[in-house]
């Protein structure tokens, strides 16, 4: 659904990727360099006066439905936690030319990256593709890697969408409420591949989290982008207890699918998986 009037302004919008960015830190989800987040705003934001530099780009993929809007987007090699307190040093703004395979790139004088994050391609992709199917005016999504959750896609059963969905359901009663639909996973897939894009749109079409094995994840929300930074911490949780129980040898059962589907109807969830 499209956000109203008042529209954020570019202010409001850059404060809530730093509180995202941050976020993904506090929970061991961004070490170092890792992660990256991006926004799509379909409404007039005034750019130019915050990022006074302006290049012509080409875009790694054609994006159409995006043709007119502009895209937040971390720059390559930055830590999502510094975009908080600085953010037009870690931040970059696209605004997608009427052919939707070119672009202005706006940037500051103080911007401490050469390219923009190298999972621009995914990026652009998915919110070309949620655009495009839903007329949204906003899309934000987060790709982070939680410490917990993406030990766990290294144990081969975990990379089962039915097994990962099942043995993390069962540890919070909020996961049914987060994730209706469950969590999508995909095998390890070299990152920044275009194989990784694909797949990536297909997985984030029906589902609002795909795991990224021995990788990390991604997050879409089309309300705000704290909610996708909420949807890796709901999921990072349940990792953590997942591997609790294991490291104690696997004593306690959780939530039943009884127990869980009984939440749903509670709730009124129209849920899929139990």
């Amino acid at each position: 659904m499209p956000i109203d009037p008042p529209f954020p302004a570019l202010d409001d919008v850059m404060l809530r990727i730093g509180e995202a960015g941050r976020r993904m830190t506090e929970i061991g989800a961004s070490e170092g360099a890792a992660g990256n987040i991006s926004v799509y705003i379909g409404w007039p934001l005034e750019v130019q006066p915050t990022f006074p530099l302006v290049e012509e780009i080409d875009l790694p993929v054609a994006a159409p439905a995006l043709a007119g809007g502009v895209i937040l987007v971390t720059g390559s090699g930055r830590r999502l936690r510094e975009v908080y307190d600085h953010p037009t040093d870690n931040l970059g703004v696209v605004q997608i030319n009427p052919d939707g395979t070119h672009a202005r790139l706006y940037t500051a004088p103080t911007r401490l990256f050469t390219r923009l994050t190298s999972e621009l391609n995914s990026h652009l992709a998915v919110h070309n593709d949620q655009v495009a199917a839903t007329g949204t005016n906003y899309s934000s999504l987060v790709h982070a890697q939680p410490l917990h959750l993406t030990y766990l896609s290294h144990i081969p059963r975990y990379r089962d969408p039915v097994e990962l969905n099942r043995r993390l359901f069962r540890w919070q009663p909020e996961m049914i409420m987060a994730f209706p639909q469950g969590v999508a996973v995909l095998p390890f897939i070299i990152p920044g591949s275009t194989e990784l894009m694909i797949a990536t749109v297909a997985a984030l079409r029906n589902h609002r989290l795909v795991l990224w094995s021995k990788h990390g994840v991604m997050a879409r929300s089309e309300v705000s982008v704290k909610r996708a930074a909420d949807l890796i911490e709901y999921l990072e949780t349940s990792a953590r207890y997942e591997v609790l129980n294991l490291s104690a040898g696997e004593p306690a059962d959780g939530l039943q699918p009884d127990e869980i589907r009984a939440i749903a109807h509670a709730i009124g969830v129209n849920q899929t998986l139990f």
